[in-house]
């Protein structure tokens, strides 16, 4: 107070400043008599950050991740903020590129998505704007422009989708973002939809496609691949059951079986599908169809 030629009332106010809207990590010390800052917490400052080197580590981490997760997607909007977090590991003797050599993403059947369609995408829904989009339907080949409302990201087994509310369709619907061909945000305010619904709409059913259950699969894995498929969660409804042989039974709800047929498919002849009948005709014609291309 006497050093800075100021009353104890700006004194309280400059100090409950730092620490409520600048964070700064003060505490007062009752042993010293006075205030203090956190030893945890002052190794190292951004403006309204401080930070600890494990701290630091965790976030530099969690960068790398992201850039992993999609090259070019977040890497220039967190480049300045790489930088500063290098310069305060240089200063505590923390190797900031062994980063990348011990963390490792191992990517199997990723789209390429296009950056500035991605960056224009977040935040048209960020903003609560709608979009114009001409989206390629891989099942029938045609390419068709609808106005969406989005309402959130999914990153699901390594691509990017997007849920929204579908003007043309007037239903919640799920895109892949790789598929988007063009597109326009508009000044116009997205449709809200609550949470909840979203969820019973397109959360509701087995993978990515979403919809009402239409009914429960149950499916036998042999005592050998349920050593595996036990530690799995494949639906948040799922239930199980384990056999006197030590075989594992599964059973969830789906909605569409385009997705479930081809997961169930890849375990071969160490899975059986108990019911439905129509989905184990399905995958048995599959399996015939598949097996015949090797007469």
């Amino acid at each position: 107070m006497a050093t800075l030629e100021i009353s104890r009332a700006t004194l309280n106010r400059d100090i409950a400043k730092l620490r409520d809207q600048l964070h700064v990590p003060i505490e007062f010390n009752s042993d010293m008599g006075g205030y203090t800052l956190d030893p945890k917490h002052t190794e190292s400052e951004l403006p309204g950050l401080w930070f600890s080197q494990s701290e630091i580590l965790a976030l530099v981490t969690i960068q790398q991740l992201l850039e992993q997760l999609q090259p070019g997607l977040l890497g220039t909007k967190l480049r300045p903020l790489q930088e500063r977090l290098t310069q305060l590991m240089d200063k505590h003797g923390l190797a900031s590129q062994d980063v990348a050599k011990r963390i490792r993403i191992v990517h199997a059947g990723k789209r390429t998505v296009i950056a500035k369609s991605f960056e224009a995408l977040a935040a048209a829904t960020l903003a609560r704007k709608r979009i114009r989009v001409w989206h390629f339907n891989r099942q029938n080949g045609i390419t068709t422009e609808r106005e969406l409302s989005p309402l959130r990201l999914v990153h699901y087994r390594d691509n990017w989708y997007l849920d929204a509310w579908c003007h043309l369709r007037d239903d919640l619907r799920s895109f892949s973002i790789d598929a988007v061909k063009r597109l326009e945000v508009l000044d116009v305010v997205a449709k809200e939809v609550a949470a909840k619904r979203i969820d019973e709409v397109v959360g509701a059913g087995y993978g990515i496609f979403g919809g009402a259950p239409i009914g429960w699969v149950t499916l036998k894995f042999t005592p050998e691949r349920a050593r595996w498929v036990a530690g799995e969660i494949w639906h948040p409804q799922q239930e199980t059951s384990t056999g006197a042989d030590g075989s594992y039974l599964l059973s969830f709800p789906y909605s569409d079986d385009r997705e479930l047929i081809g997961d169930i498919m890849r375990f071969g002849a160490d899975v059986q599908v108990l019911a439905p009948s129509g989905l184990r005709s399905k995958v048995q014609k599959g399996f015939l169809e598949a097996a015949a291309k090797y007469v």
